[in-house]
């Protein structure tokens, strides 16, 4: 199947900036001596991460379903997504399976935990907000005033010179919106959890935070083309 402009447009910049994150990942996993190095290191990852949310939401102003169907994503992408996107809480299990000990954050305090788990349960409750409103988006696809529009036009009154065209439009236009709105709810999410985690960690343990979601979406794609094959190398 053809891509549509902006899927073929967010395609080419989300295998560039998968690439890019590859690039960054391997200055996260290397040692440094002060701080500032890894205060660098966390400004530019962050800053990576927030011009895909402002190329994201240009996007979707022009084709907000390409983001609900994801053609530039692996099918084992794809089967992790959450509103089109990751799910802000997976990002605790890196913290909950980093050993305190050896390597990994070896100094996150036990203070620094609590605070972690009072974020964790914010962010719980603000998933299952856009949840809801994930769900009121979709009850409102098959609420009374539509059923009576695709009746209306089964039966002709949608036609050329009808009011139908006009009120259709209108109905499709509410319902991008309400799922453009859910898609920024979620995006949201994600950014919240994201710097709260970083807000909470000394700059070493932000670059090994940060050094470990980005192995886990690198891999995954890498994971995902290579059990999908041909068939999603023909997409690209």
């Amino acid at each position: 199947m053809k891509k549509t402009p902006i899927e073929e447009k967010f395609s080419v910049f989300y295998e560039t900036w998968v690439s890019q994150l590859e690039e960054y990942l391997r200055f996260l996993v290397q040692d440094y001596t002060h701080d500032s190095d890894y205060e660098n290191l966390i400004a530019k990852l962050t800053t990576h991460h927030k011009n895909y949310y402002r190329f994201k939401w240009a996007a979707a102003q022009e084709d907000v379903c390409a983001f609900f169907t994801p053609v530039w994503l692996t099918p084992l992408e794809n089967a992790y997504l959450w509103v089109t996107g990751w799910k802000p809480s997976v990002v605790f299990r890196f913290v909950e399976t980093l050993p305190r000990t050896g390597t990994g954050l070896v100094d996150l305090t036990d203070d620094q935990m609590k605070e972690v788990e009072g974020l964790r349960l914010k962010i719980k409750m603000e998933e299952e907000k856009v949840e809801r409103e994930m769900e009121r988006q979709q009850v409102g696809m098959a609420d009374r005033r539509m059923v009576e529009l695709v009746q209306m036009i089964r039966c002709g009154g949608g036609g050329s010179g009808g009011g139908g065209d006009e009120v259709g439009v209108m109905a499709v236009n509410g319902l991008l919106s309400g799922l453009e709105k859910v898609m920024k709810m979620g995006d949201c999410v994600r950014l919240k959890t994201l710097k709260g985690l970083l807000d909470l960690m000394n700059p070493k343990q932000c670059v090994e935070l940060l050094a470990a979601q980005s192995m886990f979406h690198v891999q995954l794609r890498k994971w995902g083309k290579e059990n999908s094959g041909s068939k999603f190398g023909e997409n690209l």
